[in-house]
């Protein structure tokens, strides 16, 4: 599905969702998005006219909702009038029924594989299961926390049983319970400015015209929205993806040299 095809897709999706939200007074959601298919969300709200900072759409309030802070696939879920976000996230973490977590851990570990991200998600989808149904994966020592919408979340646990060579056994367990972080390198240095085209050249060793083009390509995103602009100047905080070459979290500026320059610090995934 082309790009075009898949905004005209979720706009529709969304539209209905909300609808049935507002008209019916109950919780609804889409499937699992991407980072790019959140962006495409956030231009239809803009092209409705929407504000960034107004999280309603059709009537019905919406809150982006990936089962853990730094989760980097989300649903949007459409809340009924008696909801907010914060009574709905303090009912997930009670009794969730949106998307439940899946704790994977090897029945015996001393003879357990070392399984990376790409083994656990291959042997959740050799199951028939869709890519959009299941969240973030994060892998650990000997486990890892898979988050998927509930239905689905019971079917793993009931027929993921062998990943490569290793018997697993799964469980669901409330998000507070994952205590695996992204594992991350810190890195400083000096940039001409917080321009977004500017960061980028530091980060990825890239020169600025090699920067502006991906963001032309539409390649990067800020807390999730694309960023169509090399002059954008990044936030302290903000969450920057590139496609193709990863994610980092801007850390703001520390002090100026004594030719102007901004040093600046950055937390890159790794």
């Amino acid at each position: 599905m082309n790009e075009e095809k898949t905004r005209d897709y979720l706009a529709g999706r969304a539209k209905d969702l909300a609808t049935r939200a507002y008209m019916n007074n109950f919780v609804t959601h889409t499937d699992f998005l991407s980072v790019s298919e959140q962006a495409l969300f956030y231009n239809i709200l803009a092209s409705e006219k929407i504000p960034a900072n107004v999280h309603e759409f059709h009537g019905a309030h919406f809150v982006m909702y990936g089962g853990n802070k730094d989760a980097e696939r989300a649903m949007v879920c459409f809340l009924p009038d008696y909801m907010d976000e914060e009574s709905f996230m303090i009912a997930e973490r009670e009794e969730p029924s949106v998307l439940a977590c899946v704790r994977i851990k090897p029945v015996n570990a001393k003879f357990a594989d070392n399984l990376s991200h790409r083994d656990y998600l291959g042997a959740v989808m050799n199951l028939g299961i869709e890519r959009d149904q299941i969240g973030d994966i994060f892998t650990g020592e000997n486990e890892a926390y898979l988050y998927a919408t509930c239905d689905i979340a019971e079917m793993i646990c009931k027929e993921l049983i062998r990943i490569k060579h290793t018997s697993v056994k799964c469980e669901t367990v409330k998000s507070s319970e994952c205590n695996i972080e992204p594992k991350f390198e810190e890195i400083g240095g000096t940039v001409a400015s917080e321009r977004i085209d500017a960061i980028l050249s530091f980060v990825y060793h890239l020169s600025r015209s090699e920067a502006q083009r991906l963001i032309e390509a539409e390649s990067v995103y800020i807390d999730g929205r694309t960023a169509y602009s090399g002059g954008y100047d990044l936030k302290e905080g903000a969450r920057v993806s590139v496609r193709g070459h990863g994610k980092f979290i801007y850390l703001g500026t520390e002090n100026t040299t004594r030719k102007g320059r901004l040093f600046i610090k950055v937390k890159i995934f790794v």
